[in-house]
């Protein structure tokens, strides 16, 4: 399946409002092809900067190559002090293709026209999902674009020019074991440093905020999802009902044909608005919120660096403490203790630009898509209620 959607990255542009202002390297992906276990995407940069080879090009990646991406740039001890951008989601299309497989089976059971309609929504359920995918993807490519620091990357840029297939293998158990054991030792570290005061008052409101916005993000997360998968219920029960509406007029010749013609038409409609309201709900809210979900947890593992280096700055402090005593090593031990100080300094000082500006970033961000969904929302309420005035007047007569 080939697609070139139109204002393919709208929902998730909005998650990522960049304050940094217009980047000079702009990257877009507007082309992507699905195929069963996998989605190509066609990376489109444009620059001016001396850096680039090339002013404009083009590439084919694959997810693992935004994941070998975003964990390089993690990995990066230079990078230690910057809010790197959540890696995009894995492509799953399984869920839209169960449910298609499940209506080819139950084609028997339904009309001919319930069928259409169903099928109808089930394509524009998967096309919906495969938007999704390819804006993920490039709302993390914008957002290192945007960056001072990111942009600059060198693996980044080898990302954006080299035009042949990055050849990233996917990682192997033992890798994955590793990842694995590696996680719960900081999941372990963090429940201990989490515990202890930041002596720096900014640093531990954040900590605390972070924790606690976390929590209600993610239980809104859940909770706007569950909202959205009902307007999408109720869309798909107008289709039954005025399937059924449909087959009676059809069936049966009595004053009332006219009228169960008119309500079929009603739910047609119905549903069609209740499609999109279920649409704008996934695009402009759940969207928004899975995205902070991941942003916030990138925001805390910034926190989680800086307080492990400051643990580092304190081991060094000791060390050259027991070296004093003992009267050797003084010299290493001084060297050690100065870089250990200047590393969490500077640490400091760009993560406390980092917060402040992903605040403003996830203000703005909210700000434009709860304006813009209450806006959409309006606008189908009005639409429902006119079609269904216009319904009854025509019903009474």
């Amino acid at each position: 399946m080939s697609e070139r959607p139109a204002n393919l990255s709208e929902c998730n542009k909005l998650a990522s409002v960049s304050m940094e202002g217009e980047p000079s390297v702009l990257v877009d992906i507007p082309d992507a092809l699905s195929e069963r276990e996998k989605v190509k995407f066609t990376v489109h940069t444009k620059t001016a900067l001396p850096s680039f080879k090339k002013s404009d090009v083009s590439v084919i990646r694959q997810h693992e190559d935004f994941v070998w991406l975003h964990d390089a740039l993690v990995e990066n001890e230079d990078y230690a002090g910057i809010i790197i951008p959540p890696a995009p989601a894995k492509p799953d299309f399984d869920v839209a293709r169960e449910k298609m497989q499940k209506l080819g089976e139950g084609e028997g059971s339904m009309s001919k026209e319930e069928f259409s309609k169903m099928k109808q929504e089930l394509e524009a359920e998967y096309l919906a999902v495969f938007k999704k995918t390819v804006s993920n993807h490039e709302v993390f490519l914008q957002r290192l674009a945007s960056h001072p620091v990111l942009t600059s990357d060198h693996n980044f840029h080898v990302f954006l020019e080299y035009d042949q297939d990055l050849s990233v293998r996917r990682k192997n158990t033992k890798e994955m074991f590793g990842g694995f054991l590696k996680s719960m030792m900081k999941t372990a570290d963090e429940v201990l440093i989490s515990g202890a005061k930041d002596a720096d008052e900014f640093f531990e409101h954040e900590k605390t905020f972070l924790v606690e916005y976390g929590t209600k993000i993610k239980d809104s997360a859940l909770k706007a999802e569950k909202m959205t998968r009902t307007h999408k219920n109720v869309s798909d029960d107008y289709i039954h009902l005025s399937s059924s509406f449909n087959e009676l007029g059809m069936e049966e010749t009595s004053p009332l044909t006219h009228h169960y013609m008119k309500l079929a038409e009603l739910f047609e409609r119905l549903r069609k608005v209740e499609g999109r309201v279920s649409s704008d709900e996934d695009l402009k809210l759940t969207e928004l919120l899975r995205y902070y979900v991941r942003d916030i947890q990138a925001a805390k593992d910034l926190l989680y660096r800086r307080a492990r280096s400051l643990v580092d700055s304190e081991n060094a402090s000791k060390a050259l403490d027991k070296a004093r005593i003992k009267g050797k090593d003084m010299k290493q031990a001084e060297v050690q203790q100065q870089l250990s100080s200047q590393k969490f300094e500077k640490l400091s000082d760009s993560a406390k630009e980092e917060l402040m500006a992903f605040r403003t970033r996830r203000v703005a961000a909210f700000r434009k898509n709860l304006i813009e969904m209450t806006e959409l929302q309006l606008k189908h309420a009005k639409n429902n209620v006119q079609m269904l005035q216009n319904c009854l007047a025509t019903l009474s007569n």
